[in-house]
């Protein structure tokens, strides 16, 4: 699309946002071919970009507020600082993009396409990522308190500093991942096999390191919490936990 064009719906679209219903049109992108645009700053609060080709975009700090994104291509857009509060992101391919600082929270992106995002302290607070692929993903200091990570892939995410207490981990892979040991990764929601994996790798530390007081050891290799832990998914992998491994 041509700039003078878009730059038409743009203005046409900031006076029905300002109430005036002569004027004023709602923009509708939907399919719009607007690959590489530059949309700096932008207000599309409330529009409609579904399905919209949006790859290489410069979106920086523009005002998605509540748009319609679903099933957007945004590969590779630069939405750093960008108002997506409640924005709908479903299915949306966000694979390289650059989202850093970009406020999502309450957003839609349940099947969203997040491979190798930037995220990095994006406010993701209360969103619905369920089934998303975030593989690969940098998620360092983002917001995620009570955002539903339900069946989503967070292999080889790095989710150091991420805020995620609240969040609904349940089905999610975590493999590779870095997962955050400070308040902020507390009181998360997690299923059997993340417990068992988390369990699994604590008991192996212990085991190796000749640090750990026996007091501590005693504690935790119990027949039953070996049990557990050898359960973990990748055991055949990493080898299972035998009593007789631990070293005092």
């Amino acid at each position: 699309m041509e700039q003078a064009k878009l730059q038409e719906i743009l203005q046409k679209h900031k006076k029905w946002l300002d109430g005036d219903n002569i004027e004023g049109v709602k923009a509708n992108l939907r399919n719009a071919n607007l690959c590489g645009a530059d949309l700096r700053d932008a207000d599309l609060r409330d529009a409609d970009l579904r399905n919209a080709n949006l790859c290489g975009a410069d979106l920086r700090n523009a005002n998605l507020c509540g748009a319609d994104l679903s099933n957007a291509n945004l590969r590779n857009a630069n939405l750093c600082g960008a108002d997506l509060r409640g924005a709908d992101l479903s299915g949306a391919d966000l694979s390289g993009a650059e989202l850093s600082g970009a406020n999502m929270f309450d957003a839609n992106l349940r099947n969203a396409d997040l491979r190798n995002a930037n995220l990095c302290g994006a406010n993701l607070c209360g969103a619905d990522l369920r089934g998303a692929n975030m593989f690969g993903a940098n998620l360092c200091g983002a917001g995620l308190r009570g955002a539903d990570l339900r069946g989503a892939d967070l292999r080889y995410a790095n989710l150091c500093g991420a805020g995620l207490r609240g969040a609904d981990l349940r089905g999610a892979n975590l493999d590779f991942s870095c997962f955050p040991l400070w308040c902020g990764g507390l009181d998360m929601h997690i299923d059997d096999r993340l417990a068992r994996q988390l369990l699994y790798h604590l008991l192996r530390n212990v085991a190796y390191s000749k640090n750990t007081s026996d007091e501590m050891k005693s504690l935790l290799f119990t027949p039953e919490l070996i049990s557990a832990a050898n359960q973990f998914h990748r055991v055949d992998e990493c080898g299972r936990i035998a009593q007789q491994e631990v070293t005092t």
